[in-house]
């Protein structure tokens, strides 16, 4: 069976080897999978660790300012990934989580975000899921290109969008951020990079192509990612965190996820989007925490042969299955679904509304619904068109906070 995993670091057993082990998975279950051991980098890593920002005090080199802004020039027209390493490989780390007892520790990446010490990367890289829930690491440490290690603090993290925002004191030397490019203006087939530390291979370059946009992929919640960039460019174990990047060298997505057979890639690799990233962040600067507004139902998209058969008098919308009891819109009186048909080779659950449009904006694509959602506040409000019984009528439904799960009912 295929899975989706994380391509989270490595696990390093806080043994006397501290050798690399295994892989931890992300969301709901884990997985695991077993890599190559590297003892010696390992052992390298625990001393620098120990020591975070000896290599400046002592008078390592240090190198040159950079530029507020990137700019990659090429010799020649299209996609340079030599320029784009050369110019963006300064800004990525490497990301080292210590949990303690069983857990060991995590190894993963990440990317300087501002000159300040901003760091972004996987949620899951620097926390890990327990019976209390979501639990940060005790000690994260960002080690740079420089060789310089420095321990960062958790400002926060997102489990909604996997995104963590870290924060670290440069201490004399000049960090290198990646500016945010727009995933909104990516389009399939256009070539991207990646960089990041699969394996434990610092700051590896790979190359392919977007495979797809507007994926949905799981998040370390019970909801999932909307918007996520499908990509060929090889992404493994380590890789997480790490920056996915256009041709100018900005960051479009955050690399989270693989789908494997093996444990390893497969060509087909997910990364977090820069519009869900900025929301994180702009968050979690403001509160440490996230809050997300919720509506309460879950949907399936009606197409037009779907809507014939149903006998439906609209060819787009949401079909609601469920609604969440005492959620906003059962408190507004959404209607889900009391039946079930199975149609062209997929089942469908009838009976209940169909969302049409959402503040007067039509609900056409599959995720439209979500993303109109996720675009507004705890405690605002949303006009929501249904037709029920083919009649049109407009609720408002005055949003609550998602929770981290929902319960079963």
């Amino acid at each position: 069976m295929r899975t989706r995993r994380a391509a989270t670091g490595t696990l390093l057993a806080l043994a006397a080897a501290l050798a690399l082990a295994l892989l931890a998975g992300c969301g709901s279950g884990t997985s695991t999978v077993i890599f190559k051991s590297k003892a010696d980098d390992s052992t390298t890593t625990a001393t620098a660790a120990e020591g975070e920002g000896s290599a400046a005090e002592a008078g390592a080199e240090v190198p040159p300012p950079v530029p507020s802004e990137l700019a990659i020039e090429t010799g020649s027209p299209g996609f340079n990934a030599a320029a784009i390493y050369r110019a963006v490989s300064p800004g990525v780390v490497t990301i080292r989580s210590v949990f303690g007892g069983a857990a060991g520790a995590a190894e993963g990446s990440g990317f300087v975000l501002d000159p300040n010490g901003e760091i972004v990367t996987n949620a899951h890289v620097v926390t890990e899921e327990s019976s209390k829930g979501r639990t940060p690491a005790k000690e994260v440490f960002v080690e740079f290109e420089n060789r310089n290690v420095l321990e960062a603090q958790i400002v926060g993290f997102d489990p909604f969008a996997d995104v963590a925002l870290l924060k670290v004191e440069p201490k004399g030397f000049p960090l290198h951020p990646l500016e945010l490019g727009n995933d909104a203006e990516l389009e399939v087939g256009e070539p991207v990079a990646a960089i990041g530390s699969p394996f434990g291979e610092r700051r590896s370059l790979s190359v392919g192509v977007v495979s797809a946009t507007d994926r949905e992929v799981k998040s370390l919640t019970q909801f999932m990612i909307e918007g996520a960039i499908q990509t060929d460019a090889s992404i493994n174990p380590g890789n997480s965190g790490g920056p996915l990047l256009e041709g100018e060298g900005k960051v479009v997505g955050i690399n989270q996820q693989i789908e494997t057979n093996s444990g390893a890639n497969d060509g087909v690799g997910f990364a977090v989007p820069t519009t869900a990233i900025e929301h994180s962040v702009e968050m979690l600067r403001e509160n440490g925490a996230v809050e997300y507004a919720y509506i309460g139902v879950s949907s399936q998209p009606l197409y037009p042969q779907l809507a014939q058969q149903l006998g439906i008098d609209s060819d787009f919308g949401a079909l609601v299955a469920r609604v969440v009891p005492g959620g906003p819109a059962d408190k507004a009186g959404l209607r889900g679904a009391d039946g079930s048909l199975q149609f062209q080779a997929a089942e469908y659950e009838t009976g209940g509304d169909v969302i049409v449009e959402v503040d007067g904006h039509k609900v056409i694509q599959p995720d439209a619904l979500v993303r109109m959602v996720s675009e507004k506040s705890p405690g605002e409000k949303l006009a929501v068109t249904i037709l029920r019984d083919n009649q049109r009528k407009t609720i408002d439904i005055t949003l609550g906070k998602r929770p981290d799960q929902v319960e079963a009912g």
